[in-house]
């Protein structure tokens, strides 16, 4: 009789022997570690290939904005230079030349002629650098250079283009990027 109680006894131990290396053996496999890591960095990765993707379209923007205002330069310059200046009151259509050209860039009808431009005001060389002498309106007297150190020279006549662009990011519940207004200058120079 104890021999047939011992192999029950042992019996028994060995089942559940087993079932405890079962959850043992589950406890212990890291199988799914990896599975888990990733669950963990996954979103912390995404948000950065997010963000990385809203700057990334913040700077192709802000350029494109710089580039819109500079073809609306050239274009007053194209569509008025010759002619007689100033051109914002003699250039029937230095205004509709510029609008055409700013929205003729990649940024299309999102970019706008802010408001008050384009002006013409008049520069003169000092150095490297221009100086303003005067605006159409009120043009330097004596009409040369004489303010900015040179008085043989007569100042030019420049047009100056900016433009307006409304920046939203893509993902802005998640960006570090902020929806901001982009604005770009630009100067050309008409006589």
């Amino acid at each position: 009789m104890s021999s047939e109680r011992t192999y029950r006894f042992a019996a028994a131990r060995t089942a559940r022997n087993r079932r405890v290396g079962v959850r043992v053996r589950w406890l212990v496999n890291d199988v799914g570690n990896a599975l888990i890591e990733f669950g963990l960095v996954a979103p912390i990765l995404v948000t950065l290939l997010l963000n990385l993707y809203d700057f990334s379209v913040l700077l192709w923007a802000a350029m494109q904005t710089d580039y819109a205002a500079q073809m609306g330069a050239q274009a007053a310059v194209k569509s008025c230079a010759g002619g007689t200046l100033p051109a914002i009151s003699n250039c029937s259509g230095l205004s509709a030349a510029v609008t055409t050209a700013i929205h003729g860039t990649s940024l299309g009808g999102g970019v706008s002629l802010a408001s008050g431009f384009p002006t013409e005001t008049y520069y003169c060389v000092s150095g490297t650098t221009l100086q303003s002498v005067g605006a159409y309106s009120s043009p330097p007297s004596p009409f040369d250079c004489s303010t900015a150190g040179n008085s043989a020279v007569i100042p030019g006549d420049y047009v100056t283009v900016r433009v307006n662009y409304s920046y939203t990011p893509e993902f802005s519940g998640l960006s570090l990027a902020s929806s901001q207004t982009l604005t770009g200058t630009a100067l050309e120079r008409l006589q």
